[in-house]
């Protein structure tokens, strides 16, 4: 049965109390209220000015001098409503004033933490279920989880669920994977004969929802901060890190969305990939290769001694080339490059290809072109030379502002400088000619 709707205030008994002089003494008072478990005890001190002091006197039944730091007893307020026309006291006045309940807030903590505690406590039986109570990264890994917003910011509820399944998975990884759950701290990208379980299946073991540990699901979270905590590894930062620690646990994730635009990438070796590759190259086809393809390729050599290999930013530029059938291998990476796109580069740099990359003068650009850089590719018409030539050859109404924050340019101090000086970007579409010219040489 429903409780009946509470009678409302008489209209002039409202209209005296929403007076705007007396919105700050019920600022106060609530304030006050939700501190002291809505108990009408203790004293307000009010700046009131001879408005407010009039208003207070009406209500109070005795004179209330106006000036700074006036006392204001919250039991005089609650007496002098139940004796009001209002009929009732200073706590369901002010909810009806405002049309909001007044938290206990005391009350509210008290509730709160309880809720937290069963979730830490239903973690640590989970782990003690799993065999994991004693792991040596066990005390590391709880402490992190206390520490950090992710689980505060859910609600204890969506906590205790994501964090048991999370135990219940590192359980199963214990169980599958070398002692101490990391198998390669010090590969980034383990080999394929680590890989024993599927993210789904272990996602549906352990918490009942084939999609349970995708990237934006908080177990995964959970699990993956255990992970780096056991492999010594900073908790992952993008979506390369997160696969290469599920990797490291031998769990296999998504290697067949991701896709790396390649343009005439003929690999010398007699295998059937190589021939198919080359085969791809020569009907003039854009190639998506995956990481699931990369890794099933093996260990081959991916272009003939010495032949350079340019990485470009944008599709548009590789598309250009395709339509030129220039003969030179193109690899795109469609800005920020995907786990398939780094680990492409990264094995052409280690197979010894000279690897050049180009991409915007922009400040994601720059940003994009340091890290490909790190990983061992050289500039590609990328300096403040280039730079100053492309701002120069830009008509007058196709140039766009450079906003942003300034990124450091390494390989050639120049080119920031120069950039913050122009305050113009460049999108590399803007340089088909240049850079087409290079890939017929």
């Amino acid at each position: 049965m429903m409780s009946p709707s509470p009678t409302p205030l008489p209209a002039a008994t409202r209209a005296y109390l929403e007076a705007p002089v007396l919105a700050p003494v019920w600022a106060a008072a609530r304030a006050r209220l939700e501190r002291n478990e809505l108990k009408p005890t203790g004293t307000l001190r009010m700046d009131l000015d001879e408005a407010a002091a009039a208003q207070l006197s009406g209500l109070l039944g005795v004179a209330v001098p106006a000036g700074a730091g006036r006392a204001i007893r919250l039991a005089d307020l609650d007496v002098a409503l139940r004796a009001s026309k209002a009929g009732r006291g200073l706590v369901s006045v002010l909810e009806s004033l405002s049309g909001e309940t007044l938290r206990d807030r005391k009350a509210d903590q008290r509730i709160s933490d309880e809720q937290w505690a069963r979730v830490w406590r239903a973690l640590d039986e989970t782990l003690h279920d799993e065999g994991l109570g004693t792991a040596p990264w066990v005390g590391i890994w709880v402490a992190d989880l206390r520490r950090t917003g992710i689980l505060t910011r859910a609600g204890a509820d969506i906590a205790r669920r994501a964090v048991t399944d999370a135990a219940h998975a590192l359980g199963q990884l214990g169980r599958t994977s070398a002692p101490g759950l990391c198998t390669a701290p010090d590969e980034p990208f383990p080999g394929e004969a680590s890989t024993q379980l599927q993210i789904g299946a272990l996602a549906t073991a352990t918490t009942g929802d084939s999609h349970g540990l995708d990237d934006a699901r908080l177990t995964s979270a959970a699990v993956l901060r255990a992970v780096a905590i056991a492999c010594g590894l900073p908790a992952p930062a993008s979506s390369a890190d997160r696969r290469a620690l599920w990797r490291m646990v031998g769990v296999a994730t998504d290697s067949v969305s991701g896709t790396v635009l390649v343009w005439s990438l003929r690999p010398p070796g007699c295998d059937p990939w190589s021939e198919m590759m080359r085969l791809r190259a020569d009907l003039g086809l854009v190639t998506h290769l995956t990481l699931h393809e990369l890794e099933r390729a093996g260990k081959v050599r991916l272009r003939p001694g010495g032949q350079v290999v340019s990485l470009c930013e944008n599709p548009q530029v590789l598309q250009a080339a395709a339509r030129a059938e220039v003969s030179a291998p193109l690899v795109c990476l469609s800005g920020s490059p995907a786990e398939v796109g780094t680990r492409l580069v990264r094995t052409l740099v280690g197979d010894g290809a000279p690897v050049r990359y180009h991409g915007d003068f922009d400040w994601p650009g720059i940003a994009i072109a340091a890290r490909l850089l790190a990983v061992g590719a050289t500039p590609w018409r990328m300096s403040a030379a280039d730079y100053r030539r492309a701002v120069a050859g830009l008509a007058a109404d196709v140039g766009l502002p450079l906003t942003g924050t300034p990124e450091a340019t390494a390989w050639d101090p120049d080119l920031a400088a120069a950039m913050i000086r122009a305050g113009v970007a460049v999108h590399e579409e803007s340089l088909l000619d240049d850079l087409l010219a290079d890939l017929a040489l």
